[in-house]
């Protein structure tokens, strides 16, 4: 019995191979940092937002991929690759230059083009032009949104400037184009408890959504997250729960849906809590060695209708 359902073996089983993420940074925004929503973004993001490991935004989408293919196809020995666009809010802004910067992307070696954005950021002009390029090019499509925790008010205190509803009808339009759909979720926001955990596992199993990207919370500097931390007026779960709510995640998750990460990563610089001092995949070893150890898997309590009367 496989633990999980992981990424590496979904994509070897998708395109015959390894094929790896190649991250692109274009000048976007959101519209709770450009005053549309609010200002100043979620409460835990920073003015880099996760564009962290990625190259400056000034260079064209080609340059970018050239140089990061460049660089994995030596390391990796690979030859097939995912166009990432990755940082901030990628379909917020007007079609035109939304439209430009996928044709862009669109290169041989480059079999998907992955788009992160926001629930509220989704509108079915640009969904329409995705299903162009996929029929034209034959490449695949998949949207990732982020969503962190389905309690509504979480996504109030962390300034999320969108709720589940978004979420929800952003997911059902996606459906309509059969794309591929990857929820961002963080498991050990402060005021989300295991039950938040549960539900969300149920809710993105209910949707049917294709993959999900488990993010384990980090603060950095110079947020209003920042500020409430340094200040004691946030708790922030032990390392040890944060295991086990990733445990009783899968077991809740429909066993199909692709798990993309366990946990997430962090720059070094200004950053006040990182995976509780250590390294991310110490922290996803422990997460596996817990399944394993208890006989706990993806899907295992995923169950519904169960009522025979």
């Amino acid at each position: 019995m496989k633990l999980y359902n992981e990424y590496s073996d979904y994509l070897k089983l998708m395109y015959g191979q390894k094929v790896y993420k190649l991250p692109i940074n274009i000048p976007c925004t959101c519209p709770n940092r450009d005053g549309t929503l609010g200002f100043g973004g979620c409460t835990f993001c920073s003015d880099i937002g996760t564009g962290f490991e990625m190259l400056n935004n000034s260079l064209s989408v080609k340059e970018q991929l050239k140089r990061n293919m460049e660089y994995i196809s030596k390391k990796y020995k690979a030859d097939k690759f995912i166009a990432y666009f990755q940082n901030f809010t990628n379909t917020y802004m007007d079609t035109e230059r939304f439209k430009n910067y996928i044709n862009d992307a669109i290169m041989d070696n480059i079999v998907e083009i992955a788009i992160s954005t926001r629930p509220d950021c989704i509108s079915d002009e640009k969904l329409k032009f995705l299903s162009d390029i996929k029929k034209l090019h034959h490449v695949n499509i998949t949207i990732e949104l982020g969503l962190q925790t389905v309690n509504y008010h979480t996504l109030k205190n962390i300034n999320r400037g969108h709720t589940l509803a978004e979420y929800i009808d952003a997911v059902l339009r996606i459906k309509r184009y059969n794309f591929e759909i990857c929820t961002h979720l963080i498991l050990n926001l402060p005021g989300d408890t295991i039950l938040d955990t549960v539900e969300t596992a149920k809710i993105l199993s209910v949707l049917k959504i294709n993959q999900v990207k488990i993010h384990s919370l980090y603060i950095m500097d110079n947020t209003e997250m920042g500020r409430a931390y340094k200040n004691n007026e946030i708790r922030i779960i032990s390392k040890d729960e944060y295991v086990e709510r990733v445990v009783v995640f899968l077991e809740h998750l429909d066993k199909d849906i692709t798990v993309q990460r366990l946990a997430g990563r962090a720059p070094k610089e200004n950053s006040l809590f990182v995976n509780w001092g250590m390294s991310w995949w110490k922290i996803k070893d422990e997460i596996l060695n817990k399944m394993e150890s208890e006989n706990r898997y993806q899907g295992s309590k995923n169950r519904f209708n169960i009522c025979k009367i």
